[in-house]
């Protein structure tokens, strides 16, 4: 949950107020969709590839600020959507991730008095007859519900053994909410789906379909309070994690009480070294319990902000450390499959080792590329990759040379765009937790490595895995046997083919650029007619015109030609 803003937030939306939203939402995305179809799409097609590249940094700016006012505005699912655009640090620039990254602290709180009421319909008594008391103030408000510390009363400290609670009610009316934003949302899905470009890399309604359903378990208390007792039981011979008990007499479905485990913000550095904790020591631990959830557990928790996570002194001298991480908000968790878990430790794997071949490998497992996509150049690409930027932490690649990477981006960029990438369903949650993890780190120490957690952590996967190891080892050998053996063969082919003078030799990137190279050309020469034609007629017809319409006509013909070179394949 986010910390609380002075302002209230209107508790009821009416229907007349719910048609509103939904309608506000269409007019945003239309209109920024019909932008980024006009700058980003027709203007490189005719030529004029240049204006799109030079205003790009202020367009995506102003997108993200105008998209920041309509989440803060509207609340609901908006808030968690541009959440979800701030930790997309791998795809978005960063004019939208820097001005969407304070969203989580922005959420206004509802007035106590319409809390009060649902958390009584929903517990079927008065407050003071369930609680011994409840602060009005809440502790943090998020964009589906808010938080208040309370007291229980002492009958069920005595059953609970526990005294300090948190009292999580949902906000009045966020069902309507929600609903009307999966519409609007899942409309937004259906029109980006017919956008070629977004529907090559991935299934639009079906991500649509994923956020919904993480959301409307978001919204069901008892599934978080499950969620919870889950995570406590995957951590429960864990000294490094402390996951806070569920009061199951005092929750519903939209009513959650949980102990109050408020410790010290993991980001907060000040606070952790007042109480002689160094955050250069938390950045690893957090980094390897999140990687416990993700390649080992395959449950995880998918929104580990700073709100979420506390690091808790504990007096225990036996203790590794001195401290625990304590996890909260267990509304929005993550399931890997076990065959999608399997592709995620051979891509981590593939990472510590440097095995460009191996990490594209495993990336065609986990199913972000798909089955048909021709992987040679890629491979070369992450082999050039690994061979000079591997191993490197942030703070050391914002020190290498920006000409270094202009100078792969100009070798290997077509390659990477070409090749037909794809967002699998389940991916969205677990590029979100990866995101938000590498961001928490990089605040606890700014020239933190995630190599340096990564690799002891591949060892141990690559040790717990020696079985299949071996097996992956026998079958490499039965395969390169096979290829030994039927070498003459293919090379008896090859000498006949040499011979006859029709040995086929390809060089894709020289024809791509070739390719390219001609299609500029002719969409600059369209362009440059276009322009002519079109400035020309509207020049003549103040004084004739006829022969100004005629002019501006013609344009079109060139306007044409360059759309139709440019929709030519490479």
């Amino acid at each position: 949950m986010a910390s609380v803003r002075r302002e209230e937030a209107d508790p009821l939306p009416g229907a007349a107020n719910i048609r509103a939203r939904y309608r506000r939402i269409l007019r945003f995305a239309a209109w920024h969709l019909a932008a980024t179809w006009w700058f980003e799409l027709f203007l490189p097609r005719i030529g004029l590839l240049i204006i799109a590249e030079r205003t790009r940094a202020k367009r995506m700016r102003r997108f993200a600020q105008r998209f920041r006012v309509l989440a803060v505005d509207l609340g609901g699912l908006m808030i968690k959507v541009g959440q979800f655009l701030s930790s997309r640090l791998d795809i978005l620039p960063p004019e939208v991730t820097k001005e969407l990254e304070g969203l989580q602290d922005e959420v206004p709180p509802v007035p106590f008095p319409a809390i009060r009421a649902l958390a009584e319909a929903e517990l079927g008594a008065p407050l003071d007859q369930v609680f011994a008391s409840v602060e009005q103030t809440p502790i943090a408000a998020a964009s589906l519900g808010q938080a208040h510390r309370a007291q229980l009363l002492s009958t069920t400290a005595a059953d609970t053994g526990l005294e300090s609670v948190v009292l999580k009610v949902q906000r009045p009316g966020i069902d309507a909410i929600v609903d009307v934003d999966l519409a609007a949302l899942r409309k937004v899905g259906g029109w980006l789906s017919h956008v070629r470009p977004v529907a090559n890399r991935a299934d639009m309604p079906a991500l649509v379909e994923e956020f919904a359903q993480t959301s409307l378990e978001e919204i069901d208390y008892m599934h978080e309070a499950a969620n919870a007792e889950r995570f406590a039981v995957d951590f429960a011979d864990d000294d490094r994690v402390d996951v806070p008990d569920v009061v199951w007499e005092r929750s519903t479905r939209r009513v959650l009480t949980l102990e109050d485990v408020t410790a010290i913000k993991i980001t907060d550095s000040p606070a952790l070294l007042a109480a002689g904790i160094d955050p250069a020591l938390v950045a690893p631990v957090f980094a390897s319990v999140m990687f416990d959830q993700l390649f080992t557990n395959g449950f995880f928790h998918a929104d580990p902000h700073p709100g979420n996570i506390f690091v808790t002194p504990v007096k225990d001298s036996s203790a590794e450390h001195p401290w625990k991480l304590t996890f909260i908000d267990f509304g929005m968790m993550g399931e890997i499959t076990p065959s999608t878990r399997s592709g995620l430790r051979k891509l981590l794997i593939a990472a510590a080792l440097r095995d460009g071949k191996g990490l594209v490998s495993a990336i065609s497992d986990v199913g972000v590329l798909v089955p048909s996509a021709d992987t040679v150049e890629l491979e070369r690409a992450m082999t050039h990759l690994f061979a000079r930027f591997g191993g490197m932490g942030f703070a050391e690649l914002r020190e290498v040379d920006p000409r270094e990477f202009r100078d792969f981006a100009v070798e290997f960029g077509d390659v990477v765009r070409a090749l037909p990438f794809q967002v699998p369903e389940n991916f969205l949650l677990i590029i979100r937790a990866m995101s938000l993890t590498s961001g928490v780190c990089s605040s606890l120490e700014p020239r933190f490595n995630l190599w340096d957690s990564v690799e002891p952590y591949a060892a141990q996967l690559l040790r717990d895995e020696r079985g299949n190891f071996v097996q992956d080892v026998a079958r490499q050998v039965l395969d390169t046997a096979g290829v030994a053996l039927s070498l003459p063969n293919r090379l008896d082919g090859l000498l006949t083919q040499i011979e006859d003078g029709s040995l086929p030799v390809a060089i894709p990137r020289l024809e791509r650029q070739v390719g390219r190279l001609e299609r500029t050309v002719q969409r600059s020469g369209s362009a440059l007619v276009f322009g002519a034609l079109l400035i020309a007629g509207s020049v003549v017809r103040a004084d004739d015109t006829v022969l100004g319409n005629v002019l501006m006509i013609a344009s079109v013909v060139p306007l044409l030609q360059g759309l139709w070179a440019g929709r030519r394949s490479p």
